[in-house]
């Protein structure tokens, strides 16, 4: 594969999005991107418009929830995929939409949608179970990808802030989920002890964000009070093939189609 782009973002409701102006649709025709990988979809194939399942130039591939109107990930590709894989052998979430992957060539490009939590409850206790499958199939993929010569990078919102530069409000979100010692850990074990590579902040280590998620709520997004939750996680061939990564944040507030921004980045080529 030559050099390409690679695009991800959370939608908050792919219909919703389609319908905004500007929106999800007028991106897609813009974007330089070669793949899109997109999460929280919550949208079954006949219920979206044929400017948004079938758009001129793209393949798409979605994998919606078993439960309708819930999680749901998708990946568009210019070039068709040589192979598509939904879910990652977990049988609690094999459904979830939650998780895919593409083959392109000899990369793999993944659309993950980790779940969010809420501390105490049985939504936390799905995030942590969710994270302990996952990081067992990180630990195989990585083997798996790199013993056959190829490259793997998972795109998505992984709904964790590694590190007190990945979030504003980092002091009053210390027993916040996406904040919590242990998540933070987890990704720590997923870049140190597994071996994958952030890319942004490989590119970009020293700086504050840049952020990909605000509220909606009060002004965050004017303040630029986010968190930096949306990653594109590479191998460690991958990710030194990286030579520039930027956060797409709208100009005002009013041209906002998501409450997350697109995280671009390019590769050159292998």
């Amino acid at each position: 594969m030559n050099g390409f782009e690679v695009s991800t973002v959370n939608v908050n409701g792919l219909r919703a999005a389609a319908r905004k102006d500007p929106g999800f649709v007028g991106w897609l025709a813009a974007t330089s991107a070669d793949v899109v990988c997109l999460q929280e979809t919550r949208a079954e194939r006949d219920q979206l418009a044929a400017e948004v399942i079938a758009p001129p130039g793209w393949h798409v591939v979605l994998a919606p929830a078993a439960a309708r109107g819930r999680a749901g990930v998708a990946v568009y590709t210019r070039v068709e995929p040589d192979e598509v894989r939904v879910g990652f052998g977990a049988a609690e979430f094999e459904d979830s939409g939650r998780y895919v992957e593409v083959d392109l060539g000899p990369v793999t490009v993944a659309s993950l949608y980790l779940p969010s939590g809420d501390v105490g409850t049985p939504r936390q206790e799905e995030k942590e179970r969710f994270m302990e499958a996952f990081l067992a199939y990180l630990v195989k993929r990585r083997e798996e990808v790199e013993s056959g010569g190829r490259e793997l990078v998972v795109c998505g919102d992984w709904n964790i802030a590694h590190r007190e530069a990945d979030l504003r409000n980092w002091r009053s979100n210390r027993k916040s989920s996406g904040f919590l010692p242990h998540e933070r850990e987890w990704m720590s074990r997923v870049f140190d002890e597994v071996g994958y590579v952030d890319v942004m902040r490989s590119l970009m280590p020293d700086r504050e964000g840049p952020y990909s998620w605000w509220t909606y709520r009060g002004r965050a997004f004017d303040n630029d009070a986010g968190w930096r939750i949306d990653y594109q996680v590479a191998t460690p061939g991958l990710a030194a093939r990286a030579e520039w990564a930027r956060v797409e944040r709208a100009e005002e507030h009013a041209a906002r189609w998501s409450d997350h921004a697109p995280v671009t980045v390019r590769y050159r080529a292998g």
